[in-house]
């Protein structure tokens, strides 16, 4: 992730869009040059937003209009493979003006049209006509359609420079061989396990979240992947990034935090560090806690073992070395954590990637000391919900919010809960799922909102420190402990959609709703999906390569691959809450906000995904570990 404009080294590869792909899973898309990019109705008087990429036949599909009509009223029709299929009024939505004044909004609502085809919706509005592109609709339609790209793009993100093998570690003269991994952004060949550990709360998972997103869907979704002709793909990529995170475990039981080189500029050495702020001063800081990245690298490496032991199939290292990597790594930090803690003291984030690791763990080793772990950590993390809708970050009241993994504390206790076996923690879990997913409806319907983009909660830092009043809103407000990151959202987004399914599954069991959860989470987590694939005031997708608009080209951005997605849609710049919105507004060397691509957002909607699937009939599978599968 690009953290400031500098020159790029990379080679830039713009994909040529215009073209067809042979697996047929992706559609031309437009790549303008970076210019200032209005929301499409500040040039349109009517404009109608729909996902531009795929929508599941059983699922939620709605169109969102947009018009600066007086009137308030007007009809769609529904075109399925260019023939009506259906007709009605608009349905007016409450009054919204954060993103624009003068604007009206309307929904149309077409779920009932379960029939596989190529769907578009025509809108008719004071004597106004829009129309929708053409998006396809079928079962399984988000995996079917983006999970060859999406593998693809870490297959074509992948570090293979020679250099690796013999790096420094900073402030020392021991070298290392950290070969492997991903390049982390499409501007910048760092890798990560967590980056922003000097500001505390913000740590987002990278490489091993990846990895362990790569090993999970595999081994618990082999048919999924079998019956689109990706088993072999996936299983090398999670075994890819496995030996990655063997490498960089040290000897004494700690993983590296990063291999960086300021953004391969100004020639930095590379080295193993850590670092801090815009300027990415090296630091000695490079022994990873369980918060950056070293808790969900162990449960990528106890997951990549269960499936290298379920395949008989494993990358350059063995299933029983990768196991024996995670226990070692999770007894170092059983003891260390804190003192590889960038303020010495726990939070939030150490406890949903302690609790991953434990429960991966718990998986494939039977240990009662792992469960007892992740009941620990369950408690710690069931404590810190607050009635005020949110959970809390530190041991205060710090609100939790992230713009990456926002989903994660609930999916951990989604993945806790399936190994529990006292009936009254899981229940304690369950309680408390249910209750985090029923607060962020709330939070959603709390205003207008015509997308039904995820709300959050925070307190902006000023002056050294959190200020005291609860805000909430649409975006991560831009004035926080990083001192200069934010970006879009797209990751966060696609966390919070899977958690909504994982989660929506246990706290509403009976649930016969979409995806197998409530109505209210079905949309919910549709919604979130829909708004990177073009169900948003741009009209734009930031998956690239499908659809109708991508994000433009931007040098600062770098590197952007088919199967890429882009960081996405933000507040305005000049607010410090985030209020507003803006997408890449310019100049080029602040583009990689909005346009750069990066690692998590490909590994969280690979992951939503496989979320949205149904399970395939197996043919013939080993016995798998109980587990939350991300299909049904």
């Amino acid at each position: 992730m690009r953290r400031t404009p500098l020159v790029r080294l990379l080679p830039l590869i713009l994909l040529v869009a215009g073209s067809t792909f042979a697996s047929g899973r992706a559609s031309a898309a437009s790549t303008p040059e970076a210019s200032a990019i209005l929301p499409i109705s500040a040039t349109a008087p009517l404009s109608v937003q729909i996902n531009q990429v795929a929508l599941d036949s059983r699922g939620p599909k709605i169109a969102l209009v947009e018009a600066r009509s007086a009137l308030t009223q007007g009809h769609y029709r529904i075109l399925r493979n260019a023939q009506q299929v259906g007709s009605g009024p608009l349905q007016a939505l409450p009054a919204f003006s954060d993103w624009g004044t003068g604007l009206h909004y309307f929904a149309v609502d077409f779920s009932r049209h379960t029939e596989a085809g190529d769907y578009q919706i025509e809108v008719e509005l004071d004597g106004q006509l829009a129309t929708t592109p053409a998006v396809p609709v079928s079962d399984n339609a988000l995996f079917t359609r983006t999970a060859t790209q999406l593998l693809d793009y870490f297959r074509k993100s992948r570090n293979t420079s020679a250099a690796d093998h013999r790096i420094r570690i900073f402030g020392t003269q021991r070298f290392v061989d950290v070969w492997g991994g991903w390049n982390d952004a499409g501007g910048d060949n760092g890798k990560y396990l967590s980056h922003l550990s000097y500001a505390h709360f913000f740590n987002p998972q990278q490489a091993s979240l990846a990895t362990w997103v790569l090993a999970s869907t595999a081994d618990q979704a082999p048919e999924l992947y079998r019956q689109a002709g990706l088993e072999t793909a996936v299983r090398e990529e999670a075994f890819w990034g496995a030996d990655y995170l063997h490498r960089i475990l040290d000897r004494q039981g700690y993983f590296y935090l990063t291999v960086f080189d300021k953004w391969g500029t100004d020639n930095a050495e590379r080295v193993v560090t850590g670092f801090e702020g815009i300027d990415g001063v090296y630091t000695k800081n490079y022994k990873s806690s369980f918060r950056a990245g070293g808790g969900m690298a162990i449960a990528a490496l106890a997951r990549a073992a269960l499936l290298a032991r379920h395949t008989g199939q494993h990358g350059q290292y063995t299933a029983a070395s990768y196991l024996a990597d995670a226990e070692r790594a999770f007894a170092h930090l059983q003891k260390h954590n804190r003192d590889y803690c960038s303020d010495g003291e726990e939070n939030i984030i150490d406890d949903y990637t302690a609790l991953m690791a434990a429960v991966e763990l718990h998986h494939a080793t039977r240990q009662p000391r792992y469960l007892a772990a992740a009941r620990l950590r369950a408690a710690s993390l069931s404590a810190r919900l607050k009635p005020g809708g949110y959970f809390t970050s530190d041991q205060a009241d710090r609100p939790f919010y992230h713009g990456v993994e926002a989903g994660l504390p609930i999916i951990s206790l989604a993945y806790y809960q399936a190994i529990e076996t006292d009936a009254g923690l899981r229940a304690q879990a369950q309680l408390t799922i249910a209750t985090a997913l029923e607060q962020q409806l709330a939070l959603n319907r709390e205003v207008a909102n015509p997308y039904n983009y995820a709300r959050q909660i925070f307190r902006t830092f000023e002056q050294g420190k959190l200020s005291g009043e609860l805000q909430r809103g649409f975006f991560m407000p831009h004035v926080n402990e990083t001192g200069y990151w934010w970006q879009g959202e797209s990751a966060r987004l696609s966390s919070l959609s899977t958690a909504a399914l994982l989660g929506g599954r246990i706290s509403h069991a009976d649930a016969a709703g979409p995806y197998g959860v409530h109505q209210d989470l079905a949309e919910f987590a549709q919604n979130q999906v829909d708004w990177t694939l073009g169900r948003n005031p741009y009209g734009m997708t930031m998956l690239y390569g499908y659809g109708q608009r991508n994000p433009p080209h931007a040098e600062s951005a770098g590197t952007m691959l088919v199967g890429g997605i882009s960081n996405g849609i933000t507040g305005a710049q000049d607010s410090p809450t985030g209020a507003g919105i803006e997408f890449s507004p310019g100049p080029d060397e602040n583009q990689w906000r909005w346009v750069e691509q990066w690692l998590p957002h490909s590994a969280w909607m690979l992951f939503n995904a496989t979320a949205m699937a149904p399970a395939p009939k197996p043919s013939h599978e080993p016995a798998r570990t109980a587990s939350p599968s991300p299909s049904r």
